[in-house]
């Protein structure tokens, strides 16, 4: 019996390391779900960066979390992404590069059914191409419809920040 005892004991012995480093490695679901929270704390972060001003910073953390979202298949996340890293780049006066980050966005929130969001970034288009002096090109007349599209399906505290 003694000897029983003991050989399960060693054998627990030499078991636990492998149980620990199994208990310790993170599940898939776990990997993802940190994930998710590491995109939500950068767009945070960057929305703040934003408020503040501080518009080449927030772009530098904004930076990474759109491809962090086609990880996690979190189009949604990745718009709106692309919607703050547009608003930036326009703020600090790069209107084409403003709008390469809005035209990425505005399909996505098509494909979602996002229909704020599309109006959103279809009036932030628009606004760009008037302050690029194009008021008659084709996208010019988008921004008008964006503008009807407003009135007609948002809400009103969607039509203020839109």
């Amino acid at each position: 019996m003694k000897k029983i005892l003991t050989s399960l004991l060693a054998v627990s012995v030499c078991l636990t390391p492998i149980t620990i480093m199994l208990m310790a490695q993170p599940t898939w679901g776990q990997t993802q779900n940190s994930q998710a929270q590491e995109a939500e704390r950068l767009l945070e972060q960057g929305a703040k960066l934003t408020q503040q001003q501080e518009h080449q910073k927030a772009i530098q953390i904004l930076q990474p979390v759109p491809a962090m979202a086609q990880e996690l298949k979190d189009q949604k996340l990745e718009a709106n992404v692309l919607v703050w890293l547009g608003f930036n780049y326009d703020a600090l006066g790069e209107k084409q590069k403003a709008l390469e980050f809005y035209n990425q966005a505005l399909p996505i929130y098509r494909a979602v059914g996002d229909r704020s969001g599309e109006g959103v970034t279809l009036n932030n288009i628009g606004r760009i191409y008037d302050d690029l002096g194009q008021k008659n090109s084709q996208f010019a007349m988008g921004y008008a419809n964006a503008i009807r599209f407003c009135d007609r399906d948002l809400d009103p505290d969607t039509k203020r920040a839109a």
